[in-house]
């Protein structure tokens, strides 16, 4: 499923693998993200560095998040631009992209190419969009573009993403942005991309949007 050399491997890797603590212990540093709880929720912006492929949650000059992201291929970009949160589902699946479950047969399949059984779609926890089609959403957070042009946080920032933007939100995606001088080189990396896929039936099920324990911001 993490072969590059085609669409639905692309899809199961970026979704899927999120949620590979699942499956078992990787050989990986653990990933942690500070957030810092706004004062004023309404001054909340997002700024977005695709050469740095960083996510900068600010509130005026004070940084509430700074966390690594995953960004859409060359071949199909992250849109840049400025923008607004419009939707929010913490409990988001794939239109596109999942399982075909026929009894106890689970196949990866695209929901454009029907296969026997019901489409299930791959899971995209906390969902934020802000164009039609493109979100942040939790996802595997690779070194390198690989994505269909959403952006993905670590299972770690996602809900701590989720919890400090809302609908309205501003949004802007830039190659570069004024904080990456500032605080690019200190935003740490996941490592745990390349740990193996939890279990299709696991991804199907209810299990995967499990809530993190314990407070997402701090004061």
């Amino acid at each position: 499923m993490k072969t590059p050399f085609s669409p639905l491997s692309i899809a199961a890797a970026a979704l899927a693998v999120c949620f590979a603590s699942c499956a078992g212990p990787g050989r990986h540093t653990p990933y942690h993200v500070k957030a810092l709880r706004p004062n004023n929720p309404d001054a909340v912006r997002v700024k977005i560095s695709l050469s740095k492929q960083n996510i900068y949650v600010l509130e005026g000059d004070r940084l509430l998040m700074a966390a690594a992201t995953c960004i859409g291929t060359p071949q199909k970009p992250t849109p840049k631009g400025n923008f607004r949160i419009n939707k929010k589902i913490e409990q988001k699946r794939s239109y596109s992209y999942g399982f075909f479950v026929n009894g106890d047969d689970i196949t990866p399949g695209e929901a454009s190419k029907p296969q026997p059984g019901r489409f299930v779609g791959y899971p995209m926890g906390y969902w934020c969009e802000f164009a039609p089609a493109y979100g942040i959403h939790t996802g595997y957070v690779h070194p390198v573009p690989r994505t269909h042009g959403c952006l993905r946080l670590h299972k770690v920032a996602a809900p701590k993403f989720f919890a400090l933007v809302k609908e309205g939100t501003p949004v802007s995606i830039a190659d570069e942005q004024p904080e990456d001088a500032k605080y690019a080189n200190s935003v740490a990396r996941p490592t745990d991309y390349m740990d193996p896929d939890p279990a299709a039936s696991f991804m199907i099920s209810s299990k995967v949007f499990e809530k993190p324990v314990g407070a997402l911001l701090s004061e």
